[in-house]
């Protein structure tokens, strides 16, 4: 008898952690609720997420971004819900067991939300308040369902000579475990989606008309090779690389946008996204490359951008002399050091972009408003949702990358990389090309190499540069012959510089080293 009482209550613990999960639930629901009704920006999870992502340390993140790629902040909110999921069974058990520890728990998750909301930028005043009241509302369900699964345990597991009591509260339990969880899927789910709509720019960008630029690229002939498998000129701006520390993509309505120059400057300047457009838009080639980029990796991409020179804006707020940097700030908080002659320079296109391969930016990449700088990696200059300029100093300021152990300053370092064949993909015996890209912004690409099987460097045949900020197609025809070979590729600048070949992470500063790639022949 002792034994099957034993056995009868273990039973209780999964029930224990059902209990401890609904509430989790409904805690995240009421936070969601109360954020869409009180602080839009105040979800937990969000808060929590970007809190992750400030502290996670650097090779963590190098591990993220290589494996997951533009998928990471998926796989960091699939991390956070298995790590919800596990602390709220934890909790649930703990409150059937030893109560009231389980609300401790919630009591702390809740603490340390309203933490991560409060100290995340532009939250609003009343941001604490959807994490405390979310913990209050999974508190009470945690209480009410563990009291009754012990009313049901004593009646299903009475001790010995006990009578069962009249409230078996089984049913109780069930009715509501379910009321709850249901309405917390509903609400939660409904909140989320609401908040979404609502801060939707979708629809303020597909009716934004922008003004014709007063000048326009001229793409030369021969710019794009036709070769099957290699990069387009353009990269298309659903397939553009997208690396940055927004768990979701910020929500910035051009009305109330504002860009605000100050710090060491001789008059503080405000402007809207109208006072940017009437400054008139040119029309530039830039390819950005992202120090995550692995050698022979996909975060770098070309595009058409539409934008003010940044030197122009700076103009407006006079820079004095002794300014060496300049601290652009995000919507979200991120925080990017350029050097300040990266944007002065009149031989240098760094611009405040407002459209991407011939639209407005898409929200992901930075509208309404992002920077773009050649020649440098994006953490140290592409700020998206870009809206404060700070000019100061290398010494004063220091930007969101440069304490977790990258460089202040990260001019790019050149590269080339195979597009096809594709790393070990299998073609056919015969005459082939040999394809790919190479970049060295601000430069240009003098030529590209190629080595087969350790063999002799042979130039290949380059596309016609459009400019010395974008990169450049090459190719080589080669006769494949059956078997594996081995194929290397480097580049060398219009400086005469040969692209390094000795191997370097991408901390702090950017990879080094020469793609060498396999290729089966059939």
């Amino acid at each position: 008898m002792a034994q099957r009482s034993t056995q009868g209550g273990k039973r209780f613990f999964v029930w224990a952690a059902l209990a401890g999960l609904v509430s989790g639930a409904v805690f995240l629901a009421a936070a969601e609720l109360f954020a869409l009704l009180l602080a839009r920006s105040a979800s937990p999870v969000l808060a929590v997420g970007g809190f992750v992502i400030d502290i996670v340390p650097q090779p963590f993140k190098e591990f993220a971004i290589a494996t997951f790629g533009e998928y990471d902040k998926i796989a960091l909110l699939a991390g956070l819900g298995l790590a919800v999921v596990i602390a709220s069974a934890v909790g649930g058990i703990l409150e059937y067991v030893r109560p009231p520890l389980g609300v401790v728990v919630i009591v702390i998750a809740g603490a340390l939300s309203t933490a991560a909301v409060v100290t995340r930028a532009g939250v609003s005043p009343l941001g604490f308040l959807p994490p405390l009241l979310g913990a209050a509302a999974g508190a009470v369900i945690l209480v009410m369902l563990s009291r009754r699964l012990r009313t049901w345990k004593a009646a299903a597991v009475p001790a010995d000579g006990e009578e069962a009591p009249k409230a078996m509260g089984r049913r109780q339990f069930f009715l509501l475990a379910g009321i709850a969880g249901a309405s917390a899927v509903i609400v939660g789910v409904a909140s989320r989606a609401v908040s979404m709509a609502v801060t939707s720019v979708e629809a303020i960008r597909d009716n934004l008309s922008l003004p014709k630029p007063k000048s326009t690229v001229t793409i030369p002939n021969g710019a794009e090779l036709d070769i099957e498998g290699i990069s387009p000129l353009f990269t298309p701006n659903k397939d553009f690389y997208r690396v940055d520390t927004a768990l979701t993509v910020p929500t910035v309505d051009p009305d109330t946008w504002r860009l605000v120059i100050d710090g060491m400057v001789d008059e503080r300047v405000e402007m809207s996204f109208q006072d940017l457009l009437d400054m008139g838009l040119d029309e530039y080639v830039i390819t950005l490359t992202c120090v995550s980029n692995e050698v022979g990796g996909e975060l770098v991409g070309n595009a058409k951008w539409l934008g003010v020179p940044v030197r122009d804006v700076l103009k407006k707020a006079g820079v004095k002399g002794d300014a060496d940097m300049v601290l652009s700030k995000s919507v979200d908080g991120y925080t990017a050091s350029t050097p300040l002659s990266a944007l002065t320079d009149d031989n240098l296109d760094a611009i405040f972009a407002v459209a991407m391969n011939g639209e407005p930016l898409p929200p992901e990449h930075g509208f309404p408003v992002r920077m773009v700088v050649p020649g440098l990696y994006g953490y140290v200059s592409a700020t998206k949702w870009v809206t404060e300029l700070k000019v100061t100093t290398f010494e004063k300021d220091e930007a969101y990358w440069t304490p977790r152990g990258y460089s202040a300053e990260a001019p790019i370092k050149f590269s080339s990389r195979i597009d096809t064949p594709k790393l070990g993909a299998a073609v056919d015996a015969g005459r082939i090309a040999i394809a790919g890209v190479a970049w060295a912004q601000t430069v240009g690409i003098e030529r590209v190499e190629v080595s087969i099987d350790n063999g002799d460097w042979t130039p290949a045949t380059l596309s016609a540069p459009i400019n010395e900020d974008t990169w450049v197609q090459w190719f080589l025809e080669w006769d494949a012959t059956p078997g594996t070979h081995y194929v290397a590729v480097r580049a060398v600048n219009k400086n005469g510089d040969l692209q390094i070949e000795d191997r370097a992470p991408i901390a702090p500063d950017g990879s080094t080293g020469w793609q060498r790639s396999l290729i089966r022949v059939a």
